[in-house]
């Protein structure tokens, strides 16, 4: 990306708007086509104060999160929520490029259902190099709800027009939520080859000496397998059916009943060495995952 580029702050539906010279039709909601911009926006960074989707179908442009780039290819879609600070970058200028997307602010959503679901949508945070790529049937599927949208947002604003508006975000969440669950299915080798690192370097945390640091996260392990926490979660829920907290919590019981059983080290020294700062977080950990105390335990196994 070029040096000393712009931040835009995009705090308003106008704000996007004004900077590619499209009309605002709502205060709150924009349906987007970038070929029908007046103005050109080559190279800039976004700093998203609203919600976003685009669906790109040409091929020359990169995004940038913090110093990393990632390739926007055609058919995919990306998606940016407040707070995202978000690098453009086209490998060449054009003045129209050819993106459609949704934009709404979060002032939109309040009240309604989808404001009480927009945190379940956790693609929102994912990286986006794990953008969803879509077919031909699922792009016709997004555009027919972009559609549908737009023409909602034509009409005068009256009492009604908040909610049916933020039904239909809903509609077109749901589908992507439908197409990531999608992508995770014909992924599976790929997914395969996560939850392999995965369990390596789960069974290799504390003979590697990484207890010291503290108790294994899914953060940790979501950096091992080059992925945002928020996608490697899903993930490992979709292919084992737990979450990956679990499976953590499972690992570092079985490491402590190890301990427990076979050495006659205090519980504390234990729980210091699993990485945990008090030993009652280990107690309490132990106690929700295999159902008795860790004192109990070790005087049963021992009976």
């Amino acid at each position: 990306m070029k040096e000393n580029i712009p931040t835009v702050r995009l705090d308003s539906i106008d704000a996007y708007n004004r900077l590619y010279g499209l009309e605002t039709l709502h205060p709150l909601v924009s349906v987007l086509d970038l070929k029908e911009a007046t103005l050109a926006v080559n190279h800039v960074r976004m700093d998203y104060g609203v919600y976003a989707l685009y669906l790109k179908n040409d091929t020359n442009c990169v995004l940038r999160y913090g110093r990393q780039p990632y390739d926007y290819q055609e058919g995919t879609v990306v998606s940016f929520s407040p707070g995202q600070i978000i690098g453009v970058d086209y490998e060449k200028d054009e003045l129209a490029p050819d993106v459609v997307g949704l934009m709404f602010h979060p002032d939109l959503i309040y009240g309604t259902p989808l404001g009480a679901r927009i945190k379940n949508y956790a693609f929102f945070d994912y990286s986006q190099r794990e953008a969803v790529h879509l077919s031909l049937e699922e792009r016709a599927m997004f555009i027919e709800c972009l559609g549908r949208i737009r023409q909602e947002i034509t009409h005068p604003v009256d009492r009604h027009t908040a909610g049916i508006v933020a039904s239909h975000i809903q509609l077109l969440l749901d589908y992507m939520t439908r197409f990531y669950e999608r992508q995770f299915i014909t992924r599976r080798k790929v997914n395969s080859d996560v939850m392999a690192r995965f369990t390596d370097a789960l069974r290799s945390y504390y003979s590697d000496g990484h207890g010291s640091h503290g108790i294994p996260t899914v953060n940790y392990f979501a950096g091992v397998a080059n992925l945002s926490p928020g996608y490697f979660g899903d993930l490992v829920k979709k292919e084992t059916g737990r979450t990956a907290q679990e499976i953590i919590s499972l690992h570092v019981v079985d490491c402590a009943k190890e301990r427990l059983a076979l050495t006659d080290d205090d519980i504390s020294v234990i729980a210091y060495d699993l990485g945990f700062e008090y030993p009652q977080h280990f107690s309490r950990m132990f106690r929700r995952v295999a159902g008795t105390t860790p004192t109990r335990f070790r005087e049963h196994i021992t009976d």
